[in-house]
Formats: C-alpha cells, sequence, structure tokens
C-alpha cells in the first residue's frame, strides 16, 4: 500500500426495504456520507444483502432455500448498484456478502470489492458455520480461491466471518503482501461477535498487519437468516511499537448502525515488521517451517 486513507467501517441494521428504489436509496445514503466524510475503503457486512429478500412474498420470507433461490433474480442489480456507487463516489467498496449461485448450481457466501473505475472482483468465503452447512447448503471448502485485491490502497485481502477464525487463510493473504485484512461479519449471539474479535485480534498480532471488522446489527424478525445480528466495528493492529498498547484503533459502539471511521497507515505495518518488539510475522513463519511434522507424543 502507498500512503495512508480513511477507512469506513459499516455497523449496517438489517432492514425491511419495500421495494428496489428504496434499497438504492439506503445504499447510495450511507456510501454517501462515508466518501464526503473522506473514506476511500468503505466495508459492508456479511450477508447485508439478505434484507433484499423484504421484497419477496411472504412465503418465500419464511423459507432460507426459497430466499436465496429468489434472491438470484436480484443479483445482477445488486452487484451493478455497488459498482455504480464506486464510481460515483471514486472509492472502493466491499458489498454485503450475498448467497451467489454458481453455474454447477451451488451457492457461495460472496463478497464483492468494487473499485473507483467500477470494476470488480470477489472473495468467496471458505469455511462455511453450522448453519450455512446444515440449514442453508452454503458451500464452501478447497473448491474457493483464496486472494488478495491489487489495488490503488495497495494489497488488500478479505476473510468473511467464520474465516478470519482459522490462521492459515489470513497468513496465507498476508504471506501473498496482503497488509490489511477485511472481516465482514454476521453473527447472532454476543460468543459469536467475540469470536470474530477475538480471531481479528489474534491475526492481526500473528501477522503484524491490519484486520478490520464490519458486522451486520439490529433485527429482522421475518427472516429466519438475519432476524438478530449484534457485534460492533473495529480496526485493530499488533499491540506493539507504533499501535496502541491493545492494538485497538477503532472500536464502534455495541449493536448502533452507523459508520466507524479509522486512519489507516500501512508503513506502521513495514515498520513494526521491521523494528518491533517482537516479529511475531517473521518468527511465526520461522517456527513452522522447522517444526512441520516434527511434534512427538511424550509418555508420562
Amino acid at each position: 500500500m502507498s500512503g495512508g486513507f480513511k477507512l469506513a467501517l459499516a455497523q449496517f441494521p438489517a432492514y425491511t426495504p419495500h421495494d428496489w428504489a428504496e434499497v438504492e436509496a439506503t445504499l447510495g445514503c450511507w456510501v454517501a456520507e462515508a466518501t464526503q466524510s473522506g473514506a476511500q475503503l468503505l466495508v459492508f457486512p456479511e450477508y447485508a444483502s439478505m434484507s433484499l429478500a423484504a421484497l419477496f412474498p411472504p412465503g418465500v420470507q419464511r423459507n432460507l432455500r426459497d430466499q436465496i433461490a429468489a434472491m438470484q433474480t436480484l443479483r445482477d442489480d445488486y452487484l451493478s448498484v455497488h459498482r455504480r456507487l464506486a464510481r460515483q463516489h471514486g472509492a472502493y467498496i466491499l458489498a454485503g456478502s450475498f448467497p451467489w449461485q454458481r453455474d454447477d448450481g451451488r451457492f457461495h457466501n460472496r463478497a464483492w470489492l468494487c473499485s473507483p473505475t467500477g470494476d470488480s472482483a470477489f472473495q468467496d468465503k471458505r469455511m462455511m458455520t453450522r448453519f450455512e452447512r446444515e440449514q442453508w447448503s452454503i458451500a464452501g471448502g478447497e473448491q474457493v480461491a483464496l486472494k488478495v485485491f491489487d489495488t490503488a490502497l495497495g494489497r488488500l485481502a478479505a476473510d468473511v466471518c467464520y474465516d478470519i477464525e482459522f490462521p492459515a487463510l489470513a497468513g496465507a493473504q498476508a504471506d501473498a503482501g496482503a497488509v490489511l485484512i477485511l472481516a465482514p461479519s454476521c453473527t447472532d449471539t454476543a460468543a459469536g461477535h467475540h469470536r470474530v474479535h477475538v480471531g481479528a485480534r489474534a491475526r492481526a498480532l500473528e501477522n503484524q498487519c491490519l484486520v478490520a471488522v464490519s458486522p451486520l446489527v439490529g433485527d429482522a424478525p421475518w427472516s429466519p437468516a438475519i432476524d438478530v445480528n449484534v457485534g460492533s466495528a473495529a480496526l485493530y493492529g499488533p499491540p506493539d511499537h507504533g499501535f496502541p498498547d491493545d492494538g485497538v484503533l477503532a472500536q464502534g459502539d455495541y449493536c448502533a448502525p452507523g459508520w466507524v471511521y479509522a486512519e489507516v497507515d500501512p508503513a506502521r505495518v513495514a515498520q513494526v515488521r521491521a523494528q518491533g518488539q517482537v516479529f511475531n510475522f517473521r518468527h511465526g513463519r520461522e517456527t513452522a517451517a522447522r517444526d512441520a511434522g516434527r511434534v512427538r507424543t511424550q509418555p508420562l
């Protein structure tokens, strides 16, 4: 990444739009507010798209499988509005993730990153929660490519919600040059919220990088997918030279809708990796290489 920039993390509320015009107006207002505040990278949460299911008849709203099948009729418009807003406001936007159906019929939890040029690229979630696997049939796993994105702001990555709880994913992205990892989330319990944040803070420590969380908040009682949503946005770095002692660079109020802003300075990541009190990024890789296959069982 070259130079610093302002980051906007949405504590985006689940809501009940009445028509597509309201969807566009809502997203337009949110993006305008953030960019008028100077944000160059905007992050929306996991499954922020699921409010779109309110546009369908009640029977579809109540059925998880019917919801995601019907939402495929809106997916191109959903991506288009984010691409248009990114181009209009000259910002990068990580759209709220969408249950996207592939040509083989499988559904993936897909987060699109849209650029100021109107181009877009996506990261599919790798690790599925029990809800996604057992009740929703959302696919993940090895068939999902792990990516980093080269942008005018530098190299970014996205680990969608549960993904940020697995060190190998963020580690591979950091090895590929990502110094900022975006973690859009959707959790319905305080425990789930804390799991995401514990994972995000651990990944920032292990990789001496920045990790940003953006949650869905609020209630949508009509939806079996996003009926309850809790959390807070945050930007974490390693607790070391150039960062706060607790590594917390920004933290939103729990469950309060709105933007949480933070200044991102990628040079601090390079500096702490070179001159920190500790060298987690370097030493972690040295240890992994040295100890691979060397764990012994010791009888007592």
